[in-house]
């Protein structure tokens, strides 16, 4: 039996702006792979200006939707590899 260990890491960046009572959270997932496959998901959240201020609440939702958006592209290039590998489309 052989076992091998990988790690992938993802790296969050966040960014918000600010315009009086109302305000954008933006995120970006980054995954870089040991044979150098990258991809970027991205999210964005906004507060609504009758919201209390809680910008945890932002990050969270950004961020999560940064992370749905970088697992639907793991899917598809887990799909186009399959295909390509065995000549037989997958379905997500």
């Amino acid at each position: 039996m052989v076992h091998t260990m990988k790690r992938w890491n993802i790296d969050i960046l966040l960014s918000e702006e600010a315009d009086g009572a109302s305000a954008r959270t933006w995120a970006e997932a980054g995954l870089d792979t040991e044979d150098g496959s990258a991809l970027r998901g991205r999210g964005m959240a906004r507060k609504n200006p009758a919201d209390d201020d809680v910008p945890e609440i932002g990050d969270e939702l950004a961020v999560a939707r940064a992370l749905a958006d970088l697992a639907r592209q793991l899917r598809q290039a887990a799909a186009e590899d399959i295909a390509e590998h065995t000549g037989a489309p997958w379905r997500m």
